[in-house]
């Protein structure tokens, strides 16, 4: 019966696609369904890219705020529809401007590197953006006399700092999701599989990272599982992944580090929800234009340097 139901709601979404001229991309830590159904499966910004390529007028984005922020700031002239609108971050939320405004006080003007995962008023204060596939690559590149402020994601931060030997100021801020994946976890599972290869996202803890073989943001991830020889994979990241892994490498085995490792508001948006919010044109997220302009400058500068 499920079955039947979701097939109806896929054929009904074929046609509003069509109706619309729309596009529909989804993150890879969203439901199976979800992703099943997606024109586009990725990144955040990988995502908004494919995009702002695209002749689709409607962008329905199946993730969370800020990525659907990303999509409005590099597609401004598309609609750009999230449906669940309470669907947010708890990382991006750790960064306001009044906060980051004080820090830069703090530290005399900083240069701010403002990872993707943050609000659009927040990338609009930030010098540059980066992703957790391009961090060490957009540090490397620059080469600043003042302090280098790193926000919000302190472990990705740190991540980037002990790989270039490099210091740079942390946010307190952390992935509520991430920071659930324990080293035991990791331990307790290579010991079960002990021919397989680790590889965790780098918003995990140092603890965690220092455990892994691989650490690589989730299109790293894809890439990797599809191009080692290792049979079974250890995967530190949120579980949504692990539906696109083991559709893609059918013949390989997949362990989630662990159960815990759920972000909540990725799984607020469902099929049907996609559906609703293309019938009705809800919710739509348009970033004000001083606001994109500014943002889209940091953005910009990383596709520049990354």
């Amino acid at each position: 019966m499920k079955n039947n139901r979701n097939q109806a709601l896929i054929d009904k979404l074929t046609q509003l696609k069509k109706e619309r001229n729309a596009v529909i991309l989804a993150h890879n830590y969203q439901l199976g369904e979800v992703q099943d159904i997606a024109d586009f499966v990725g990144d955040s910004l990988d995502l908004s890219r494919k995009a702002a390529k695209t002749s689709a007028e409607v962008i329905v984005f199946c993730g969370v705020l800020f990525m659907a922020e990303t999509a409005s700031i590099l597609c401004p002239d598309k609609i750009v529809l999230l449906p669940e609108i309470n669907a947010g971050c708890p990382l991006a939320d750790m960064a306001t401007v009044k906060k980051l405004k004080e820090e830069k006080k703090k530290h005399l003007n900083p240069y701010v590197i403002c990872y993707v995962n943050s609000s659009a008023e927040v990338k609009a204060e930030s010098d540059i953006c980066c992703t957790s596939a391009n961090a060490i690559k957009i540090v490397k590149k620059l080469n600043k006399t003042k302090e280098i402020l790193f926000i919000p994601d302190q472990h990705l931060g740190h991540y980037v700092s002990s790989q270039l030997n490099k210091n740079l100021v942390l946010w307190h801020g952390y992935c509520p999701t991430h920071v659930r994946i324990l080293p035991e976890d990791i331990i307790r599972l290579k010991a079960e599989h002990p021919q397989a290869k680790v590889m965790v996202h780098p918003e995990c803890t140092p603890e965690v990272i220092s455990l892994a073989d691989e650490v690589q943001s989730t299109v790293g991830m894809c890439k990797f599982a599809k191009e080692t020889e290792a049979p079974e994979i250890i995967v530190g990241t949120e579980l949504g992944i692990i539906h696109r892994l083991r559709k893609e490498n059918p013949e390989k085995r997949f362990f989630p580090a662990t159960e815990q490792a759920i972000c909540p508001d990725m799984k607020l948006i469902t099929l049907k929800k996609v559906v609703w919010s293309l019938e009705k044109m809800q919710f739509q997220v348009k970033v004000p234009t001083e606001i994109a302009n500014r943002a889209r400058r940091a953005v910009d500068k990383m596709l520049e340097l990354g």
